[in-house]
């Protein structure tokens, strides 16, 4: 954007957003409008909406800024055909809304239907205004003043900087996974929130009730000594390329490619590496342990108070091609793997000893321990086992559903955590209370991840990793893993 339109259209914005203020956006029998917490959505795609279809409901949030690169289409990918839209037209009451448009709905102008339509339920009315809709996030955090936080749903390169951003502009910011998709960007990110002070939450932070209670079981014994944690998931849920895509299809319209690249280095268009199936690329994306270990593993980095991994080591999967007449590894490290393990360990602190933690995705499972051939199971296609000296626990993907082999279950029913009572972040971050997932609490989880992806491009090495110093040490050429080339304008520091 030309810096002369950027300003003419800050302009415009700026008139339109204070055309309807704050002390309006309230309604009868509600928490006074001057007490809620102004929310804008940066990233309008399927999970900002999903989320969000909820979070219209609580009289704790008032949405008043939508922003996303893409304007209004019907081309993105989800788990179900009609999930979102089905999501939106509850909210908005029009149960027929887009039934005669094939595809799954998404953008800045859907989330902007979505949020009024959803008021002007609640508020009775034919109709509500008082949405403003960006294309891009630096306008929005420019000219949008009354907005409190921003909640960050874009493709994982874009966390970072946003966010960055954001804190800067004094707004509290609340983010999904990852923190960031690069080391490097990761310690930036709080770094800027301890300096800052900024009010943050990362969202699959959780009360962990399930993990708590193994940590409880632990502490008392039940299985002696912990050596080991596994976590293994079924994902992905999208195709994951093993090629860059080689056709040139047009931008779509109303899309601004060049917004939703942002920090990334120029590349042509295609749909390969946009909505859903960004999180199959290194540039783009964390792949599946970014997807789904922030869920099942973050409260177990926290209550067995895990830093950042001494070491991680991988193992990918590889998929082959016939190159006239013969075939060959294809070798990349610009795609995550169909299928891989991690192995990482942490070092004893405390009364604790160290630990290896074992993640697998893409349909791999730990072996089937002895304990449970006995009785003739078999592993689900996802879950957790905590292995200790004596005993192990076999568990659901969060932890859910523990079993204790070998010892009946009822010996171990009445040993249960205290109970812990975790705020939601809505209201948290409204009344200025820390949240369980306060960015501070985030580095350890997110320089372990961010190693399992550096581990993977670099064909599954084992890479030791000097916290305190912030590099790589037995394996030099891998630390430039750890950051990105980055557009100029759009570095951390600079943004």
């Amino acid at each position: 954007m030309k810096r002369r339109q950027f300003l003419k259209n800050s302009a415009v914005a700026a008139a339109i957003f204070t055309v309807v203020p704050r002390h309006v956006l309230g309604g009868a029998g509600q928490i006074s409008p001057n007490e809620k917490m102004t929310v804008a959505l940066i990233g309008c795609g399927t999970q900002g909406l999903r989320e969000m279809a909820h979070e219209l409901k609580q009289p704790e949030l008032q949405y008043v800024a939508a922003c996303d690169p893409n304007e209004d289409s019907q081309d993105y990918v989800d788990w179900s055909k009609d999930g979102i839209r089905s999501a939106v037209a509850e909210a908005i009451g029009q149960p027929q809304w887009r039934k005669e448009r094939p595809g799954i709905p998404g953008g800045r102008e859907v989330a902007k239907v979505m949020i009024e339509g959803a008021y002007a339920r609640v508020r009775q009315q034919a109709q509500f205004r008082g949405v403003q809709a960006y294309a891009d996030f630096r306008e929005l955090l420019e000219t949008a003043k009354d907005v409190d936080c921003v909640k960050i749903m874009t493709p994982d390169h874009l966390h970072a900087v946003i966010a960055i951003k954001a804190m800067k502009k004094g707004k509290k910011v609340v983010t999904h996974k990852p923190l960031a998709n690069r080391v490097t960007e990761g310690r930036w990110v709080i770094e800027t929130a301890r300096q800052t002070g900024a009010a943050t939450h990362f969202l699959p932070a959780n009360a962990g009730d399930a993990v708590r209670r193994l940590v409880h079981w632990t502490r008392q014994g039940v299985i002696g000594r912990l050596k080991e944690i596994h976590n293994w998931s079924n994902r992905p849920f999208w195709p994951q390329y093993a090629t860059l895509p080689t056709e040139r299809p047009p931008v779509p319209k109303g899309f601004d490619w060049d917004l939703w690249l942002g920090p990334s280095l120029p590349r042509p268009y295609h749909p390969h590496y946009t909505h859903a199936v960004f999180r199959g690329w290194y540039e783009f994306g964390g792949g599946p342990i970014a997807d789904m270990g922030h869920y099942s593993l973050w409260r177990v980095f926290q209550e067995l108070a895990l830093d950042a991994p001494v070491w991680v080591e991988s193992t990918p999967s590889h998929v082959c091609e016939v190159r006239d007449q013969v075939s060959v590894i294809i070798q990349n490290d610009y795609s995550f793997p169909v299928a891989s393990t991690v192995r990482f360990k942490f070092a004893a602190k405390g009364d604790r000893p160290e630990i290896n933690l074992y993640w697998y995705d893409g349909g791999m499972r730990p072996p089937t321990p002895p304990e449970l051939e006995k009785e003739g199971g078999e592993l689900p296609a996802e879950g957790m086992m905590w292995v200790g000296e004596e005993r192990i626990i076999l568990a659901g993907f969060l932890g859910q559903n523990p079993r204790v082999l070998p010892l009946p279950k009822q010996e171990i029913d009445s040993l249960k955590p205290p109970p812990r009572e975790i705020p939601n972040w809505t209201h948290a971050l409204r009344v200025g209370q820390k949240t369980d997932g306060d960015f501070l609490l985030a580095g350890p989880i997110t320089e372990a991840f961010n190693l399992a992806a550096v581990s993977l491009r670099m064909g599954g090495r084992r890479l030791l990793w000097d916290a305190a110093r912030g590099t790589i040490t037995n394996r030099p050429e891998a630390n430039r893993y750890l950051t990105r080339e980055y557009r100029k304008g759009w570095e951390p520091q600079a943004i």
